[in-house]
Formats: C-alpha cells, structure tokens, sequence
C-alpha cells in the first residue's frame, strides 16, 4: 500500500507519524489487497468551530474512493477515529464484494463446465507479484504471479485477455490459476 502523508498549516509531529505507520500497519494486515493507496491529511483549521485540527484520510481501493475526515482539537485521538471509521469502511466493502461474488457464482460467470472465466487483465504490479482481472460481468478478481501458467507477470500486460479459474479466497475472490487467451 503506498502511503502519502500531507500537513497543512503545521508540521507533522514524530508521535503522529508513528501513529500513522501504526495505523497502516493494521490495514495492511487486514485489507493488503484491497487498498492500493493511502493519502493521510493533517491540518490546522484554528477558525473551524469543531476544533483546531482537520484529519482527512483518502483510500484507494478497486473501482472506488474512500474519505474519511475528522475535526477536533487533538490529532492523534482524531487519526485513531479515522483509521477506525476507514477499517470500519473497508470491512463493508469486503461484505458487499463477497456477496457480490456469491451472486455472480449463483448467476454463473464461467465460461465453460470446467470453471474457465474470460476476463482482462485490469491492472498489474509486477514488482509486488500481484494483479487485477475484471470479468465480462464487472467483478474484480486478485491474482498472484505464482497463479500464472505458462507466462509471467513481465509478459502480462494492461488490457490483455486472459482465461482463468475463480475461487473465493480469504479476502474476497482471486485466480486460482491463469493463462493468456490465444489469439
């Protein structure tokens, strides 16, 4: 998850620093593949009547945005509410996808009797091992590099064809196997 942190009308103090790392941390651990991008904001707004302080936290996460602010006179209690409300967030997203995915199951998304789902390859981080395939029915499926078969992430690219079997997996679904679409 790349993190970006901002301050506005103050410098950012080392124990807030240490809070956001912390924070990240526990996203990381619980939503790895689900948010790509975390931008945490710290302002001064001595002139809001909420507080001294504005915390505003903006998450991507597939085909979404999440933000997150918070107004008060102290910013370390305001970035645990932040985070908090944000995992709380994540978490319905997770629910929702999953009972996406088990409609779409239930509706059948395969290509064939063997569990083959056409898809395009949506994003790819080579680097990280890891991407995104969307279907033909707009659902967003993590895979690993160690699902590939037959090719490797550097010959994988945006936009690609590809074959692959679903599975749900711990959060949400992914590839269970992939291979590039003949021509």
């Amino acid at each position: 998850m790349e993190l970006k942190i901002e301050a506005k009308n103050l410098d950012i103090r080392k124990s807030w620093q240490e809070k956001i790392e912390e924070e990240r941390a526990k996203l990381t651990r619980h939503y790895a593949n689900l948010v790509l991008h975390l931008r945490v904001s710290i302002e001064a707004t001595p002139g809001y009547k909420e507080g001294g302080h504005e915390v505003r936290l903006v998450a991507s996460v597939p085909n979404d945005t999440v933000v997150v602010k918070r107004w008060g006179e102290s910013v370390r209690p305001l970035l645990v509410e932040a985070f908090d409300v944000l995992g709380g967030q994540l978490k319905e997203i997770v629910k929702k996808k999953q009972d996406q995915n088990k409609s779409a199951k239930v509706q059948g998304t395969a290509v064939d009797g063997d569990g083959r789902t056409a898809g395009i390859i949506r994003k790819i981080a080579p680097d990280a091992s890891y991407g995104f395939i969307v279907t033909n029915d707009k659902l967003d499926v993590f895979f690993h590099a160690s699902s590939l078969k037959d090719v490797s992430m550097g010959d994988l690219a945006e936009g690609d064809e590809v074959l692959f079997a679903m599975e749900e997996g711990e959060k949400g679904l992914q590839a269970a196997w992939v291979r590039v679409e003949p021509a």
